[in-house]
């Protein structure tokens, strides 16, 4: 690697780190229903764990409160374990 100026920083989003904050996920339509937690969360994506490691389909609706008619769509960008890094879909 060669150095041909000075090196850009790449800005990221602000992320906001949450304690295990409990959230759900849907897939089906909102026929099957499963608790994660949050461990933290960014105006893009989010970072879930569950408590099993689980066939997570590609795309989901996440719920981060509780029976609110509110489901942001997500796409799995990477899976490390019980732990999911999302990207929240328009």
């Amino acid at each position: 690697m060669t150095p041909d100026g000075p090196r850009l920083k790449v800005q990221r989003e602000p992320r906001r780190q949450v304690d295990k904050q409990p959230a759900w996920f849907t897939v089906d339509d909102g026929m099957t229903r499963r608790a994660c937690f949050v461990l933290d969360v960014s105006p893009g994506g989010a970072k879930i764990v569950t408590d099993q490691v689980i066939d997570v389909r590609d795309r989901f609706k996440l719920a981060l409160v509780p029976d609110h008619p509110k489901r942001q769509p997500c796409e799995v960008v990477w899976r490390r374990g019980k732990t999911y890094g999302l990207k929240f879909i328009p």
